[in-house]
C-alpha cells in the first residue's frame, strides 16, 4: 500500500528518470534477453498462466527472463554497487519486452 501511495505521488519529471540504468547496461540486458529460445519463453509464459500461484504474471515473467538469460551475477556484481535498486532493473525489463515483443 506505501508503495503505491509513492507511485501515485510521483512527478512526470521523476517518473522519466526512474530508468537509473545506462544505455550499455540496458543494451547488455536487452541482448542477453533478445538471445533467449522465443519459443521457449512463450512457453513459460503460458505455464505461468497456468499456475495459480503467480499473483502479478507479468513481473514474474520479466524477471525469469532476466535468471534464464543468466544476468544475475551480472546484476549483483555490476549494477546494485552503483545505486540500481531492483525498481530500476523492473522498469529496464519492462522496457526490454515491450521492445522484443514478449
Amino acid at each position: 500500500m506505501e508503495r503505491w501511495c509513492f507511485i501515485k505521488r510521483r512527478s512526470w519529471r521523476q517518473k522519466e528518470d526512474a530508468m537509473r540504468i545506462g544505455s550499455a547496461h540496458y543494451a547488455h540486458i536487452r541482448d542477453a534477453i533478445n538471445a533467449l529460445d522465443r519459443d521457449k519463453i512463450t512457453a513459460h509464459k503460458e505455464a505461468l498462466r497456468g499456475d495459480g500461484r503467480v499473483k502479478d504474471l507479468e513481473m514474474r515473467f520479466r524477471w525469469d527472463l532476466l535468471w534464464a538469460s543468466g544476468l544475475s551475477r551480472w546484476i549483483s556484481d555490476t549494477l546494485y554497487p552503483t545505486g540500481v535498486n531492483d525498481d530500476h532493473i523492473d522498469t529496464a525489463l519492462r522496457k526490454v519486452v515491450r521492445e522484443l515483443g514478449l
